[in-house]
């Protein structure tokens, strides 16, 4: 009731106006255009002003078919809102008024857009005063086309076509408003050019109204196109600007004959030696590679897929090296050469000679040479000693020690494992050298034997001989590696000397040893056997070793049976105690007289009683 009286006083009061003439100033606001992405909620504000200070108004909302007619779909006023029925928006729409003093705003809002809501939307405010104003916006819908996809053709395209062929398609799908489709080769966009590059493009449209583009490029192709990058490029319209999508990179297979080929050498990676395995490889410019023959000095050599393989070349190898095919277009001769030079090392030779004999105190220049391509380094080593540097080995004053084998190793720094080496052997010849011995004064006991020894080195080799009084004495002797060991057993009876002569056929030298006997100042034969050597440390026989033992065994024996003798006296002269009966020891006198000590060498057998006192006495006694 209080309602319908309201509405009665507004229509009232709005007659009233109207009968006076007074109408209200409206003025609407709107945005140029909306863009939303498709399903999504599309948001149109409406702005207004009026100076109707009673604030009645009338909304209405209208959109534009693409014939340019006028639809309403919302109405509200003072009392009521309507959502118009059968159109394509209803049940899709809510409004929003938000009003103020003077000013308000009324917001559309389009739930689950799609392509058909592209369209203008009109909103007109009327107050009830007759004062209206409206406003246009036009909404713009888009949606992401699907990634491009690309397909390229599988087989090799042949260079010379007079008319451009496919190189490959592009297609994006799905996508709102119409994507546009650039093909580029190598990151440079391409467009058309007539007789050189043709790009055709074909658009479908959906049942969901979304459109797909297909694009296909066709190109007049060079060989230098071989390898090159082919791909597409999608632009699409997103909201405030513009997206981008590339596809994948293909490439083409352009076939086009050889007209150049290129010879060289593949392995080894450095300077090439004698004895190296060497690998050529010849490749064309075209494509597919091109069957290639292999020779050298217009001869044919064997390879296999291209790559000729050559094993323990050598300084005959070097050479000019060609490989060759046939065009075929001209069916002309296309050749590749190379040069190979194949380094080398002769064996090292030594001269004058390699078995060199010298005087001592001569001097020695004796080279080495071995002849090669590159620069060479030359040692010379003694028993793996490295003893001079260079090709020329300089001895000066040759001794025996210096007698010997000598190598000389020549190597090539340049190239590893270049090398070779010779030997030579150097005799010195000279006359006799005697080693000095420890000592040639010698102290022996009489009866003793002893041992000398004499070591002497020549070339040729010396002859030793031992003297003694002038005659000769036997000897042992032993070859050893730089002379002659000799030793002689002497038995010592008196002073004597004894000589060793060393002689060869280019002199002699002699060393005498002076040997002093000495007569042991113990009452206890000796029979002794002493060794007197030079300074070697070559083990010498020890004559006599088993003679001595058995004297040794016969002396005791001989002390045995004198002891025994003496007991004996002592017995038959009643000397013993307990002999004569009881007696008293400790007041008996002891008469030096009776007391006798014998001495016995070992050469005679006679015996020699003595006295404490000292007199001599006869063995009857």
């Amino acid at each position: 009731m209080a309602l319908r009286t309201m509405t009665a006083l507004l229509v009232g009061l709005f007659f009233l106006l109207h009968t006076w003439g007074v109408k209200a100033q409206v003025k609407v606001a709107m945005e140029d255009r909306v863009e939303v992405t498709l399903g999504t909620a599309a948001e149109i504000p409406c702005l207004y002003t009026t100076d109707d200070g009673f604030g009645g108004l009338i909304i209405e909302w209208f959109y534009l078919d693409p014939a340019g007619k006028q639809h309403r779909i919302y109405f509200q006023d003072p009392t009521m809102r309507i959502e118009e029925t059968n159109s394509q928006f209803t049940g899709r729409i809510k409004v929003d008024v938000t009003p103020s003093q003077g000013s308000g705003q009324v917001l559309l809002r389009v739930l689950e857009t799609r392509l058909g809501d592209e369209v203008d939307f009109i909103c007109l405010v009327k107050s009830l005063t007759d004062g209206n104003d409206q406003g246009k916006t036009q909404l713009r819908v888009f949606e992401k086309p699907d990634h491009p996809i690309i397909e390229s053709v599988d087989e090799e395209i042949w260079y010379n076509n007079e008319e451009p062929v496919k190189i490959g398609s592009c297609e994006a799908k799905n996508g709102y408003p119409r994507p546009n489709i650039t093909w580029y080769k190598d990151n440079t966009p391409l467009s058309n050019v007539p007789n050189e590059v043709s790009v055709e493009s074909r658009v479908a449209t959906g049942s969901s109204g979304l459109f797909s583009v297909e694009s296909e490029l066709s190109l007049k192709v060079v060989k230098e196109d071989q390898g090159s990058e082919f791909y597409c490029e999608v632009n699409y319209q997103v909201i405030g600007g513009f997206g981008m999508l590339e596809s994948e990179k293909k490439k083409i297979r352009v076939r086009y004959p050889s007209d150049e080929v290129n010879l060289w050498v593949k392995s080894p990676k450095r300077d090439i030696k004698e004895g190296d395995t060497v690998e050529f490889e010849c490749l064309g410019n075209g494509n597919p590679q091109p069957l290639v023959t292999f020779r050298r000095e217009r001869v044919e050599l064997n390879a296999i897929n291209n790559v000729l393989e050559l094993r323990n070349v050598s300084r005959l190898d070097s050479g000019r090296y060609e490989c060759v095919t046939t065009h075929i277009e001209t069916f002309e001769e296309v050749v590749g050469n190379t040069t190979l030079f194949v380094n080398y090392l002769e064996p090292a030779d030594v001269s004058p000679e390699e078995t060199l004999t010298l005087s001592q105190g001569a001097d020695l220049n004796q080279s080495c040479n071995a002849l090669s391509s590159l620069k060479t380094h030359t040692v010379w080593m003694k028993n793996g000693v490295k003893v001079a540097t260079g090709n020329i080995l300089s001895l000066r004053d040759v001794v025996y020690d210096m007698a010997g084998t000598y190598e000389c190793m020549v190597t090539v720094p340049q190239l590893v494992g270049m090398e070779t080496s010779a030997v030579f052997q150097l005799i010195v010849e000279g006359s006799p050298e005697i080693s000095e011995p420890q000592s040639t004064s010698l102290e022996q006991a009489v009866e003793s034997t002893v041992v000398l020894t004499c070591r002497a080195r020549g070339n040729p080799r010396p002859t030793i001989t031992w003297r003694s009084a002038g005659s000769l004495v036997d000897s042992q002797s032993n070859v050893t590696e730089d002379g002659v060991l000799s030793w002689v057993n002497v038995k010592v009876s008196s002073d004597l000397n004894v000589s060793c002569h060393a002689s060869n056929t280019n002199g002699n030298v002699e060393t005498l040893y002076s040997i002093k006997a000495i007569v042991p100042i113990n009452d206890r034969p000796a029979s002794t056997v002493g060794t007197v050597q030079s300074d070697t440390t070559d083990k010498i026989p020890r004559a006599g070793s088993s003679g001595v033992i058995i004297a040794v065994l016969i002396i005791c024996l001989l002390l045995l049976a004198i002891l025994g003798s003496v007991l004996y006296f002592l017995y038959k002269k009643g000397k013993i105690c307990g002999r004569s009966g009881k007696q008293d020891l400790t007041k008996e006198k002891t008469s030096r007289d009776n007391i006798v000590v014998e001495m016995k060498s070992d050469n005679t057998e006679e015996a020699v009683l003595l006295a404490v006192n000292g007199d001599k006495k006869s063995g009857d006694q």
